[in-house]
C-alpha cells in the first residue's frame, strides 16, 4: 500500500474530548477512489470540506466498517453529494442503513445526548448498498469479523487493514501504547477473538483504527487487542463478584494494576481522559452481559446433564 495517497479526515465534535477520536480516511489515485467511515450527520460539513480539499470530485466506494452512528450515520447524506458511489456493507447492515429508524432508536437508547450531538441516521438508496467479499477489480477484500457489533467489516487493501474497531480503540499518547476493548452489548468474547485470528492470519502491515490513527506494526496491535479481551473479561468477572455497586470504578483500579497499555490513559488530555472514562461503562456492560450469558448457558447444560442421569 502506497499510504502517501491515504489521507485522514478528522472529524471532531462538539463534545468534550471528541477530538481525535472520529475519523474518516479517503484513498485517491488515478483509478480507484474510495472512503471508509464517512462519520455522523453532524460533521458531514467538515467531511465535504476536506473532500474538497483533497480534490475529490468523485467517490467509486463508501467502506462501512460496521452501522453505528458514529461511523455511518452521515452517509445517506454523503450520497446526495456523491450518487454514484457504491456504499460496502456488513450483509446484516444493509437494511438497517436502508431504513435506520431502528438503528437510531437504539443510538439514543445507548448513547442519549451523544447520539443527538450526532444527529439523525438518513436512509440510504436501497441501489446504493451491498455487500461484497471482493470489491470488484480492486483487489480490495471485505472481511466479516462481528465482535464489537454483529455487523462488522475489516477491509483489507494490499497490506493495509483498515480495522474499524476490531480490536477496540487506541489513543494517540507521547510515550508507548494505549489502547482499550471496545465491547457494547451483544458481545461474545468467543466470536470477537476468531474474528481477530483471521484479520491476524492476514499479516497486515499497517492497521487503520476507527478510533484513532494509522500504526504499524499491524500485528502487534492486534495481538495486544487480543490480549486485552481477555484480560479485561478477567477484570469485569473479578469486579462484578463484589456486586454491581462501585463495580466500574473497582474494574478501573483493576486494570490500572494489570493492564500497562491501558495505564497509559494517564497520559492522555483531561478532557480525552474523562472521555475514555466515560467509554469504560460501555465496555464493561458489554464484558457483563457476555459473562452472564455463559452462566446462564452453564447451568442450562448442567440441568441437561442432571436430567439425562
Amino acid at each position: 500500500m502506497d499510504t502517501s495517497r491515504l489521507h485522514c479526515l478528522d472529524l471532531d465534535q462538539p463534545l468534550d474530548g471528541f477530538k481525535q477520536f472520529i475519523s474518516a480516511w479517503v484513498y485517491q489515485d488515478d483509478d480507484l477512489v474510495y472512503l471508509v467511515d464517512p462519520g455522523p450527520l453532524s460533521s458531514l460539513p467538515q467531511l465535504l470540506a476536506g473532500l474538497e480539499r483533497l480534490g475529490v470530485r468523485r467517490l467509486d466506494y463508501i467502506f462501512l466498517t460496521h452501522i453505528h452512528i458514529d461511523h455511518a450515520g452521515g452517509t445517506g447524506r454523503l450520497l446526495e453529494h456523491f450518487p454514484t458511489a457504491r456504499v460496502i456493507c456488513h450483509p446484516d447492515g444493509i437494511r438497517h442503513m436502508v431504513n435506520p429508524e431502528k438503528l437510531w432508536r437504539g443510538s439514543l437508547q445507548v448513547l442519549g445526548k451523544v447520539a443527538e450531538a450526532y444527529g439523525e441516521i438518513l436512509p440510504v438508496p436501497a441501489a446504493n448498498i451491498s455487500f461484497a467479499a471482493k470489491i470488484g477489480a480492486t483487489g480490495i477484500r471485505a472481511l466479516l469479523t462481528p465482535g464489537h457489533a454483529q455487523h462488522h467489516l475489516c477491509f483489507l487493501h494490499d497490506d493495509l487493514l483498515f480495522g474499524g474497531e476490531v480490536v477496540g480503540v487506541r489513543s494517540p499518547v507521547p510515550e508507548g501504547i494505549c489502547m482499550r476493548p471496545a465491547t457494547p452489548p451483544r458481545f461474545f468474547l468467543d466470536v470477537a477473538l476468531d474474528s481477530i485470528d483471521r484479520v491476524i492470519a492476514c499479516r497486515p502491515r499497517y492497521l487503520v483504527f476507527a478510533h484513532y490513527g494509522l500504526v504499524e506494526p499491524a500485528l502487534e496491535y492486534l495481538r495486544i487487542g487480543r490480549r486485552q479481551l481477555l484480560l479485561w473479561v478477567e477484570g469485569v468477572e473479578k469486579a462484578a463478584a463484589d456486586g454491581e455497586e462501585g463495580m466500574e470504578e473497582r474494574l478501573y483500579e483493576w486494570l490500572q494494576e494489570h493492564d500497562p497499555v491501558y495505564r497509559n490513559i494517564n497520559q492522555l488530555p483531561p478532557e480525552i481522559f474523562a472521555r475514555e472514562r466515560y467509554f469504560l461503562r460501555n465496555t464493561m456492560t458489554g464484558m457483563l452481559g457476555w459473562l452472564r450469558h455463559r452462566q446462564q448457558e452453564n447451568g442450562r447444560r448442567a440441568a441437561a446433564g442432571e436430567k439425562g442421569r
